[in-house]
């Protein structure tokens, strides 16, 4: 047993943390159906004060409301607590990953994968731990079962020395820029889902259970923009430091590599979402369905280039 052992076990095992702590924030999101609809918290905390008057009727009532209240809270502090867990877990194992490589863990798509997740569940906690957060519980552990899964069984490789063309500093700089990019593009994406989710039941009356616990829609609106906006210039400075590492690597700044394209696709798709916010007004469904298509791009120069288009960024397998 090596270093390598450790931090594939790590990850192993995080990856089942978080499927559990996703049972039990899909139970938070079960059990708040029973609660009827009232005033909204912006941080995911029951609102039994406000769901009580707004439904209290009779004392046997209020009593069921509370115990329901009392039962979604717990379900969602299980799932928060199990998400820090694992994310204890999957810290590590990227850590342990980059001791037993001697080198940053960003040589391949597993350990990229690895690292933007983490860096992912890390940002979330601290906005859970600021207040701001909690209602992204179900969607965080979703998106960490589904993609550090996918990384420990389908992406994995074994720990291997970097190729020449990835020796150079702006290896990390260009990894750590785009890590750092893709995670708060998820959560912009995660919160333009919620907000659709929540406006598409306020539009059919239909705004019950854990709808009615996310916060207000502009509340989710501008979670989104801000997260797009910070991200933005990360994800601009990725492009630029990949150009000049291309230009260090194979002698050319840019050629239309299929990774490269995507990669400027996206950047597209992103400035179109703030500058269609800052010149036309677009708010609302029009933003959250472009950040959606933005998140997808990603995602799609994230894995689907890596899987089915060769090109030079194939140099570390997948």
């Amino acid at each position: 047993m090596n270093l390598a052992y450790f931090s594939s076990l790590a990850m192993v095992t995080a990856t089942v943390i978080y499927l559990v702590a996703l049972t039990a924030h899909a139970a938070e999101w079960a059990s708040a159906r029973r609660v009827d609809a009232g005033p909204s918290t912006t941080d995911g905390s029951p609102a039994a004060s406000s769901a009580t008057s707004s439904t209290a009727g009779t004392a046997a009532r209020r009593d069921r409301i509370a115990a329901d209240l009392t039962r979604v809270d717990r379900f969602g502090r299980m799932g928060l607590a199990l998400t820090a867990v694992g994310a204890a877990l999957h810290v590590a194992g990227v850590v342990l990953r980059g001791l037993a490589a001697g080198r940053p863990p960003w040589g391949n798509m597993y350990e990229f994968v690895s690292s933007t997740l983490a860096i992912l569940v890390v940002g979330y906690l601290v906005l859970v731990w600021l207040g701001k957060m909690r209602w992204l519980g179900l969607p965080v552990t979703l998106l960490l079962s589904v993609g550090l899964g996918l990384a420990v069984t389908v992406f994995y490789v074994a720990v291997a020395p970097l190729v020449p063309a990835l020796h150079s500093v702006w290896f990390v700089i260009h990894i750590i820029a785009a890590a750092t990019a893709g995670a708060m593009f998820n959560v912009g994406g995660l919160a333009s889902v919620l907000y659709l989710l929540r406006t598409r039941a306020e539009r059919r009356g239909t705004v019950r259970g854990y709808v009615v616990r996310l916060p207000q829609p502009e509340v989710l609106d501008r979670v989104a923009y801000r997260a797009v906006a910070f991200a933005f210039p990360l994800w601009t400075f990725t492009i630029a430091a990949g150009s000049i590492w291309a230009e260090y690597a194979w002698g050319r700044y840019w050629g239309w590599d299929p990774k490269e394209t995507w990669s400027l696709v996206t950047w597209v798709v992103y400035a179109a979402y703030l500058h269609a916010r800052a010149t036309a007004g677009w708010k609302g469904r029009r933003a959250a369905w472009l950040g959606v298509v933005g998140v997808a791009m990603f995602w799609w120069n994230f894995v689907g280039i890596n899987l089915l288009v060769s090109g030079l960024h194939s140099y570390a397998g997948i």
